[in-house]
């Protein structure tokens, strides 16, 4: 009985992580004119920025009820930035759960290539000092990665 109790502690526990970190994947869609993006972040950790972001415990599940504060999130903290200082729009396409990590997808208008933009990528810093966040970028046959740390969320795109 005690073992079987144990068990299904477990089975229903998240795994911890000792590391704090995200990556997204960014692809130029040359026929549709944008960037598809691809973001994966532990869903833990998604909850602990969105619920101190809106000031209640956010718990993320299937269902579309937390996808405004996701989209409202995203918008905030990750994007591209023209030289006039404007973010670039986005769509939020949708959200899909794995065993301990959420991924989320966007799309963002480009109609040319973004080469002498900012990216913008401080995803869950605001929750975490040591949140890294790895972004690979493709446009048309150029790939490029870069990184963001607390201290550098703002990075120029060079293709």
């Amino acid at each position: 009985m005690l073992g079987m109790a144990f068990g299904l502690m477990v089975a229903q526990a998240r795994p911890i992580h000792a590391f704090h970190t995200s990556i997204a994947q960014v692809n130029y869609d040359a026929k549709s004119k944008v960037l598809e993006v691809s973001i994966r972040v532990f869903t833990d950790d998604l909850e602990t920025a969105l619920s101190k972001e809106n000031n209640r415990k956010v718990k993320l599940d299937g269902t579309g009820q937390h996808d405004r504060l996701i989209e409202s999130y995203l918008k905030k903290q990750f994007g591209f930035i023209n030289q006039q200082g404007e973010r670039q729009g986005m769509n939020f396409i949708g959200k899909e759960f794995e065993v301990d990590a959420t991924w989320l997808y966007l799309e963002i208008p480009c109609h040319e290539s973004p080469n002498g933009l900012m990216l913008q990528n401080s995803l869950l810093m605001e929750a975490f000092d040591d949140q890294v966040n790895m972004v690979n970028l493709t446009y048309l046959s150029t790939k490029k990665t870069y990184l963001f740390k607390a201290d550098n969320t703002t990075q120029p795109v060079v293709l």
